[in-house]
């Protein structure tokens, strides 16, 4: 009984000694990020190039996640608010809703499994295939061509494309509303200007700057620690999209609590 007690500590300590030394590892990677950051303006080329593919090119699969989180939250909210609350206040709700969290959360999640992971991939392919120590050979650091790109360019297009989830989001809810239900457009519109906060609308995009620095450095992370061939690849591709997906949610909490 006491040998097992002893493997389970031992095994135990072991796993959290890992998890220290790869938040370290991260932080030092962090770190490395920040200094180079200069780097953006040298390399805009990169910088806007990585803005189109992972920002742009994520743009079709944010709208039709927000069109039908907003059609879903209307319908919903038409079906729970039809006994307790008038259905002038469905608007508001909606609103609210999607532009303090449904718009920046969702909108993360899935840049989690479509950015993160193919950063991940991507990253990770030129490690194990030794591109990474082709470049440190001839001197280019690869946090700087490789990472500080990705990360900035999805830092700065995450709020634009949560700006675009939330507007497709709540023209989905009034389409839903005022098309398949009873709402009049009067109904859904007339009370959102009375809720209608600006400290709102910088809670969301404040939420949205940092879901999208902790997917992409996740993914930037985890391709750079890639060992293993193609199995590690994919395995890579897993793990930058779990960590994403759990970061973004554990940060959400912390960050609703710092700003509400």
């Amino acid at each position: 009984m006491e040998k097992t007690a002893v493997l389970v500590v031992g095994r135990v300590g072991r796993r959290t000694l890992e998890f220290l030394s790869e938040l370290g590892r991260f932080a030092h990677l962090m770190g490395r990020v920040i200094q180079e950051l200069g780097g953006v303006f040298r390399d805009r080329g990169l910088f806007l190039q990585e803005c189109v593919t992972l920002g742009i090119g994520s743009l079709p699969l944010v709208l039709i996640v927000g069109f039908f989180t907003g059609a879903v939250s209307a319908w919903q909210g038409h079906y729970q608010a039809q006994d307790y609350l008038p259905f002038d206040l469905i608007g508001p709700t909606v609103f609210k809703a999607v532009m303090l969290e449904l718009g920046p959360v969702l909108t993360a999640l899935v840049i989690a499994g479509r950015v993160s992971a193919s950063i991940a991939a991507e990253i990770g392919s030129m490690k194990v295939t030794e591109q990474i120590d082709a470049l440190e050979s001839m001197a280019i650091s690869s946090v700087r061509y490789l990472a500080v790109p990705r990360i900035a360019a999805m830092t700065v297009m995450m709020p634009i494309l949560v700006v675009q989830a939330v507007f497709i989001a709540v023209m989905g809810a009034a389409l839903v509303l005022t098309v398949m239900l009873t709402l009049t457009a009067n109904q859904f519109w007339g009370l959102i200007p009375n809720f209608f906060y600006v400290y709102d609308v910088f809670c969301g995009l404040l939420k949205s700057l940092f879901f999208g620095m902790c997917a992409s450095m996740i993914g930037c992370y985890v391709g750079f620690r890639t060992e293993g061939g193609a199995e590690g690849v994919g395995l890579a591709t897993i793990t930058a999209f779990v960590w994403s997906c759990l970061s973004i949610l554990a940060l959400d909490f912390l960050l609703g609590m710092i700003l509400f």
